[in-house]
């Protein structure tokens, strides 16, 4: 979605875009899902995981494997058949995992690249590591990390400048020695399609969390909210309803059998489902960069409840446009709040809309990447 944004921004601001698209079967689109925006070119690369060559990679190779994996040669051959038909102003490579094809940029062209840093990959599986208590995988996620760090380190200094998510990564970058220009442009939201999407009632005393199911972080989350939460918050009120939706919903999750919690699986339309109940939850004890999900639901005109790191990266005021909760009590007694207090509900929700007009919507966040790019040489 934030590519979507970022694309179509561009294109209305008079831009060509030509969109190399590595079409995985994990986040499989059909052919010419952008083309109302971009010149897509499609390049089909299997990036599901391999035992085997996850154990070549450990023991042979220094590239993370969770790198390895977007690699290909035929994007490769795809992408000099463009930089030698034409000359590009830019050249936007997307989050760290495609960065490896700086290489290739840059033996064929010498016009700018930017890196879109989406998150600081590393952060992601350090904080997994601290959180694990199985041993073999805390000593996994720590050596990715450690590959992670050096990789990014080293292909982000080949950029000619990096468009950081948040202010943290900003840091980040710089506490790793990164030389090059950085920028921090937030995600962007379309805010129109929000308010076309006020014709839903909310049900009353329901909660709920809807993210990719498919990403770690996320389902730790989810994990450590029913297991340390969820059961306590019953016994309080016994009238609220949980409502869990997500894209690649795992099978745990699926058959989970837990009074008054329901599965929703993928759905179609987001905005209904968000519109459809009261208070938005992102229990993430992980992850890193900003969770666009949280500012769509400021769109959607929710309240929404988060930890510290679920809200990383935005410019909220705790308690004013959303609430944070950490501990299992403070989660506890902020649903609670929420939920008995109608007026503090919706103040939260209207503050929340407010922060996303002014400071994350997509036409204001575009110009920022054009005023970026002219400042790269």
């Amino acid at each position: 979605m934030g590519i979507y944004a970022i694309t179509k921004g561009l294109k209305e601001n008079g831009a060509i875009i030509d969109l190399l698209a590595i079409n995985t079967p994990k986040h499989a689109q059909p052919k010419g899902a952008m083309v109302e925006y971009a010149n897509q070119i499609d390049v089909f690369v299997d990036t599901r995981i391999s035992p085997v060559k996850l154990l070549i990679n450990l023991i042979f190779k220094t590239i993370p494997y969770n790198v390895e994996r977007f690699y290909s040669n035929n994007v490769s051959q795809k992408l000099i058949e463009l930089l030698q038909a034409n000359t590009y102003d830019f050249i936007q490579v997307e989050g760290a995992f495609v960065a490896k094809y700086i290489e290739v940029i840059q033996q064929h062209s010498n016009r700018p690249v930017i890196i879109r840093a989406h998150n600081i990959e590393y952060i992601i599986w350090e904080r997994l590591a601290v959180n694990t208590k199985n041993p073999l995988k805390k000593w996994f996620y720590n050596h990715l990390s450690k590959r992670l760090k050096a990789f990014e380190n080293k292909y982000y200094n080949m950029a000619s400048g990096i468009a950081a998510i948040t202010e943290e990564d900003k840091q980040r970058l710089l506490d790793m020695g990164i030389t090059k220009p950085i920028k921090v442009i937030p995600a962007g939201v379309i805010l129109d399609k929000y308010l076309q999407a006020d014709l839903f009632t909310e049900k009353p005393n329901t909660i709920f969390s809807i993210s990719a199911l498919d990403w770690a972080p996320n389902v730790e989350g989810l994990k450590w909210f029913l297991e340390n939460v969820w059961n306590e918050l019953l016994l309080k009120h016994p009238e609220i309803t949980l409502h869990i939706a997500g894209k690649s919903t795992p099978d745990w999750v699926l058959k989970l059998q837990l009074k008054n919690v329901f599965i929703h699986g993928f759905v179609e339309d987001a905005i209904a489902f968000k519109k459809s109940h009261q208070i938005m939850l992102v229990p993430l004890l992980s992850g890193g960069g900003m969770r666009v999900k949280i500012i769509e639901g400021m769109a959607a005109k929710k309240c929404i409840i988060s930890s510290t790191i679920g809200a990383e990266g935005i410019s909220y005021t705790p308690n004013k446009n959303i609430v944070i909760a950490d501990t299992p009590a403070e989660w506890i007694a902020a649903i609670t709040n929420c939920l008995q207090n109608n007026d503090f509900r919706e103040s939260i929700a209207a503050a929340a809309f407010e922060l996303v007009g002014s400071q994350y919507e997509n036409k204001a966040i575009t110009q920022k990447y054009i005023d970026f790019y002219l400042t790269i040489k």
